[in-house]
């Protein structure tokens, strides 16, 4: 048994319009950015979470990339939950040492991605067989 939920939109931006999207949804999110913005080796900044623990989180994205927005499906076992979406028709894209980044079958890509968000995630995580 797993256990996995959404925990975690993602609004992703390339870095040369990354400044005035993040002051855009800080602003619509009616909170304030979380300092003058990530760092150069740091590409996420995080906005007041959702209700449910929800995490929103900015993403810098590199240079000519289109600006999307991508969920994080966070879970105890990466490998299980990688599994349990493929077999729901889900397309596994890149392996990387800690999560895994997939389409779904529009092609919208998603992460499943270790626990993020602690004891909300106990608090709302599915558990499957």
């Amino acid at each position: 048994m797993h256990r996995s939920r959404i925990g975690v939109v993602l609004i992703d931006h390339p870095v040369e319009s990354y400044d005035r999207s993040a002051a855009f949804w800080a602003g619509a999110r009616g909170t304030e950015r979380d300092g003058a913005g990530p760092p150069q080796d740091n590409p996420y900044e995080s906005l007041t979470p959702l209700p449910g623990g929800l995490m929103l989180e900015l993403q810098r994205t590199g240079t000519g990339t289109p600006a999307s927005v991508h969920l994080d499906i966070e879970t105890d076992d990466v490998a299980s939950e990688v599994a349990r979406v493929v077999a729901l028709g889900a397309t596994v894209t890149a392996h990387h040492e800690s999560y895994a980044v997939l389409t779904d079958p529009g092609g919208l890509v998603f992460c499943v991605v270790p626990v993020q968000t602690g004891a909300d995630f106990d608090a709302h995580a599915t558990a499957w067989p």
